[in-house]
């Protein structure tokens, strides 16, 4: 592949897939010694299938393919250092369609990604990871409508998907950012580092607020596990209907005692309510039992419609039903994510006030900006869903956002293996608030996770119920390859 030409700011402003940035990109006032300009970028993939599949929004999935991103880097002093980042491609999840094949909204990421790389490649000011996407961001954006156009996709290619596929590149700029400097990267976040305030990135309501404030330098020493309960998994020995005999878990009870569990997120259809009921129930009823056994007295619970509830009339049926027949499970529920579509704005009646009155209930799929935010926030929402695969730079913004609107917030997964959980871990760790860290691709996809419990035990082997956080202190993103 040919190397692109390099692009000065005031050139890369002007290009034909940066051409929104020319109206928005404020001016440098001055230089810092700290930042880095872009001195290459390398894509590659991994593939992985799904020891037993996962349901999304009424779709089975069972397989991911990974991007892996290196970005090496220079600062001004001549220094150098590159950087990993990694991401499943999860198309399923961030484009979803029902006019489009797998094959093809995979199709159209991995097109992508291929744009990403020669878009980042080509951009060589200098400046701090944040700054740098702020300024990338509307060329990716632009880009994902330029390979929509060019491989005539039935449907354009999704702001979450171009944020989800840009992801990794975010990620591998602040790894390398972080190494160029011998610290962590969330010691990077300070006034030193990154001297602007968040009214550059989110506008005047946050002038003479700075991101450090919103950050915690050092990472919890260690945080609960949230394991997922699947549509299409077993929670019983009599719900197996293919014993995989790999030597992993397949039922709720031989999870809990073989990590320890007392998180457990609860994945819902939202098509049928008795259904989606006495799933609640049935966890709830199979979980008390395995933990009286272990000598457990308090489990939590979250509950996942992926945005699947025709509306919130029907999550708050379901709630008070759930409520009447088991009261202690209801009381365990700790929050409910996005249960209607993710379409706020053609959304406006399924408001979420009454049903945050009773648990927290996070904007998940629909976030993707701080405008999202604000709407979410408006429609009753009460909390967050943070993602790594939204971005670093955009996770920890909008983490600043939903801090000073003294929202709830919580780390969501991604399926994520490997160096892209160490990522997830490591923002759930690092951001006030968050409660437990959500970690299922030891349960889909362990084979992607090969290695890395050698490299970080207390991220990859979990037996007492919590990631072992503190150890997330290495240079960078602290991801050292398996």
């Amino acid at each position: 592949m040919a190397t692109p030409s390099r692009l000065s700011r005031r050139s890369f402003l002007f290009s034909a897939a940066a051409a929104t940035l020319a109206c928005s990109a404020p001016n440098i006032s001055r230089t810092n010694p700290n930042d880095i300009r872009i001195e290459g970028v390398d894509i590659e993939e991994e593939f992985y299938l799904y020891r037993t599949p996962i349901k999304f929004g009424g779709t089975e999935v069972d397989r991911v393919t990974l991007l892996n991103v290196r970005v090496r880097v220079r600062n001004r002093a001549g220094q150098t250092a590159e950087g990993f980042g990694s991401m499943p491609l999860g198309n399923v999840w961030s484009f979803p369609s029902r006019v489009m094949k797998y094959e093809e909204t995979l199709a159209a990421m991995q097109g992508l990604s291929q744009r990403l790389q020669k878009i980042t490649a080509a951009y060589t000011d200098y400046g701090h990871p944040v700054e740098i996407n702020h300024h990338l961001e509307p060329a990716w954006i632009a880009a994902a409508d330029e390979v929509s156009q060019q491989m005539k996709l039935a449907e354009p290619i999704p702001k979450l998907c171009t944020l989800t596929t840009a992801s990794p590149f975010d990620a591998a700029l602040n790894d390398a950012y972080g190494k160029l400097h011998n610290r962590n990267i969330y010691h990077c976040y300070t006034r030193e580092f990154l001297a602007e305030d968040l009214g550059r990135y989110l506008g005047p309501e946050y002038k003479g607020l700075y991101l450090d404030a919103f950050v915690n330098s050092e990472p919890q020493p260690r945080m609960p596990l949230y394991h997922l309960v699947g549509a299409v998994d077993s929670i019983t020995a009599k719900d197996v209907a293919r014993p995989l005999n790999d030597g992993l878990p397949q039922t709720l009870p031989e999870w809990i005692d073989y990590n320890g569990l007392t998180h457990i997120k609860i994945k819902l259809n939202g098509e049928d309510l008795n259904w989606d009921r006495d799933r609640v129930l049935s966890v709830e009823r199979t979980a008390a039992e395995a933990m009286k056994k272990r000598g457990t007295s308090e489990w939590f619970y979250s509950l996942d419609f992926n945005e699947k509830c025709p509306n919130v009339d029907y999550l708050l049926d379901m709630l008070r039903q759930v409520k009447q027949r088991a009261p202690q499970g209801f009381e365990r529920i700790q929050y409910i994510e996005q249960p209607t579509r993710r379409d706020l704005k053609a959304d406006r009646a399924n408001v979420m006030h009454e049903a945050a009155k009773l648990r927290p209930v996070v904007i998940d799929e629909s976030l993707v900006d701080l405008e999202s935010l604000m709407l979410a926030r408006e429609m009753g929402y009460s909390g967050a869903a943070l993602k790594a695969c939204k971005g670093q730079a955009q996770a920890l913004l909008m983490a600043a956002a939903a801090q000073k609107h003294k929202m709830f917030l919580c780390v969501q997964d991604l399926t994520c293996p490997g160096a892209s959980l160490i990522h997830s871990a490591g923002l759930a760790a690092h951001v006030p608030g968050v409660a437990a860290i959500e970690a299922n691709a030891r349960q889909y996809v362990p084979a992607a996770n090969a290695g890395w419990e050698k490299t970080h035990p207390g991220i990859f082997i979990i037996k007492d119920g919590y990631m072992q956080t503190g150890e997330l202190t290495g240079v960078g993103l602290s991801a050292k390859p398996a």
